[in-house]
């Protein structure tokens, strides 16, 4: 039995799983609960939670346990000294096992001969071309893909065609046997990781001032498998589920590389806020043209959104980072005005010397090539200041942005001979259908994004109540208001999804704001039936309870976004003055 903070966990699937029930605000929430069920059941794609779940969860996962066993069989001894004493003792039985069975060693050296020959000169993208086809897994013994073959992530085609010969392998050592006997270790250590990572992603919510919403489709996973190396954290995105394996190590029991696991989960906090204006970042390409001689990966020499979000990324890392010394405690009794003073001088110390550290930071991730991370860095300390959420700022900060002032600063740059890299690896997944017409309509692609939807309207078993929002969302854009009222109605005529009814009802009270001559009345109604069909995030509630408090206006295009903008196409975004540099085609 656990006791936190507005999180409830508990087991589930075919690995030991906590599973994080955040409530819509960081605030305190008592009775909360563990329990366990042991119950294994097919996984589609990456553990796929209940409807109303978590959208963050900390688990094992018995395929990805086989396949790390299977490497270990084979000769991957990275880290062993350091691991958890659970991967000497499977390793252990594993060699029993094999020792008492000629067919065991058989399949064993089949096996191996398999990974030998696709082994990877990179010992990191090696480990993680079997985490990829791992998380994509049904639990044993069937061990087949949950996807077709074309949808798995691409480094894991490679090496598909172990799955045979881990399926004999398994069942020649009984691995399912040794993973069942094991499985209170992994408890064990899904515990002691548990609290940390709960600490991690309050905190985390509470500097950017943004709550731990329910599942709305996106997933923030946390593997643990002792069985590979503790050195080494695989982090991706596939395509909403932003995934992090990581092996607790020996000592201390159960740690991690909770920094690392971080930077995803900023990842999952920071990404939906930037992309969702990507439409208008072509205002800041001028920004890649200093950094072409970075030493950065090409993704973020030629996409500024990605740049923008990984320099944002980096700046809240430095803003919290640990300055290596503690912060002054504020006394219980401060009897005499000398104690205060004392601990004012003290606190003011303090922050000068951890400013000194943090823009050591600062400086050295600019010269690594992430350009603005100043400028982020700047803006978070105003942020601080203010006590707004980075949701509410993120607008100012990308709309406010002196362009020019950048990219000379940037420009002036003595960029280092090798910079870092992301933790993050992203895993393409290729787009189809309507999800596709939502990334071209993000993309600002709306002639691509209307064909598409139109497709799906002419299909009789298309989704047309999401086409029709695709194509109520272009009308938005293209300054059509009664053709967006038209496909918007048709929305809440066909659509069973809480957050696409709402916020078509709040399209439709801003349009009614707006319109030439304002029907005040009938927008109050919309956002009135918004509140009574939201889902559970919260920007849902805000919007309509701003559209009932006063009249939506269009934002002038020179101002800076407001705090809704992300999840609306009435922004201020408009068609900025776009620069002729545009960024080179990979060789």
């Amino acid at each position: 039995m656990y006791a936190l903070t507005g999180l409830a966990v508990s087991g589930l699937t075919s690995g030991a799983q906590t599973k994080f029930q955040p409530s819509e605000s960081s605030s305190s929430s008592p009775g909360s609960s563990v329990t366990n069920d042991t119950k294994s059941r097919p996984l589609p794609r990456i553990a796929q939670p209940e409807a109303g779940g978590s959208s963050i969860t900390l688990e094992t996962s018995e395929p990805l346990f086989d396949l790390a066993v299977a490497l270990n069989a084979c000769g991957y001894n990275t880290d062993l000294a350091a691991s958890s004493p659970v991967r000497l003792a499977v390793r252990q039985e594993v060699n029993d096992a094999l020792t008492g069975s000629a067919e065991a060693r058989d399949s064993r050296d089949a096996l191996c001969g398999y990974v030998q020959q696709h082994t990877l000169a990179d010992s990191g993208r090696n480990v993680a071309q079997y985490v990829s086809l791992a998380v994509y897994l049904s639990p044993p013994p069937e061990l087949t893909t949950t996807v077709d073959q074309t949808e798995l992530p691409p480094d894991s085609t490679q090496i598909v065609e172990i799955l045979p010969l881990l399926r004999t392998f398994a069942e020649k050592v009984q691995l399912h046997a040794i993973w069942v006997h094991h499985r209170p270790e992994y408890e064990d250590l899904v515990s002691r990781v548990h609290d940390p990572l709960t600490r991690m992603v309050l905190n985390t919510n509470i500097y950017l001032h943004m709550p731990v919403s329910s599942y709305d489709g996106r997933r923030f996973l946390v593997l643990l498998e002792p069985m590979l190396a503790p050195s080494i954290t695989n982090a991706r995105i596939y395509a909403n589920d932003f995934l992090v394996v990581t092996s607790p190590a020996g000592q201390p029991l159960g740690s991690v590389h909770m920094d690392q696991i971080r930077h995803t989960y900023l990842h999952f906090e920071v990404e939906p806020l930037v992309y969702a204006r990507a439409a208008a970042m072509d205002r800041l390409l001028p920004l890649l043209k200093p950094v072409q001689q970075a030493p950065l990966d090409f993704t973020y020499r030629s996409d500024i959104v990605a740049l923008l979000t990984e320099c944002l990324i980096k700046s809240i890392e430095i803003r919290t980072m640990d300055v290596g010394f503690a912060q002054p405690k504020r006394p219980e009794n401060l009897r005499q005005r000398s104690d205060m003073e004392k601990f004012d001088n003290e606190t003011s110390a303090y922050e000068h010397q951890a400013e000194v550290v943090r823009q050591k930071s600062v400086d050295l991730a600019m010269r690594q090539g992430w350009v603005l991370v100043e400028y982020f860095y700047g803006k978070l300390g105003q942020m601080e200041k203010d006590q707004i959420s980075l949701k509410e700022n993120i607008g100012e900060m990308v709309y406010g942005m002196d362009v020019d002032r950048e990219r000379h600063h940037d420009e002036q740059i003595a960029f280092l001979p090798e910079g870092t890299h992301d933790l993050v690896s992203r895993t393409p997944q290729k787009p189809t259908g309507l999800r596709l017409a939502e990334m071209k309509l993000m993309q600002g692609d709306t002639a691509g994004a209307e064909e598409i939807a139109n497709k799906a309207l002419a299909d009789p078993k298309g989704d047309h109540a999401q086409a029709h929002y695709v194509l109520a969302r272009i009308d938005v854009m293209e300054r059509q208001p009664e053709e967006a009222i038209a496909h918007f109605e048709q929305v809440l005529q066909t659509s069973k999804e809480p957050r696409t009814l709402a916020w078509s009802h709040i399209y439709l009270g801003r349009l009614y704001d707006v319109m030439p001559v304002p029907d005040r009345k009938k927008a109050l109604a919309e956002y009135r039936a918004a509140l009574t069909v939201r889902d559970s995030l919260p920007d849902t509630k805000a919007a309509a309870d701003n559209g009932i408090k006063e009249p939506f206006a269009l934002p002038k295009r020179a101002q800076p976004a407001s705090s809704e903008d992300d999840d609306s196409p009435l922004d201020p975004s408009g068609k900025a003055e776009k620069d002729a540099y545009r960024p080179p085609s990979p060789k």
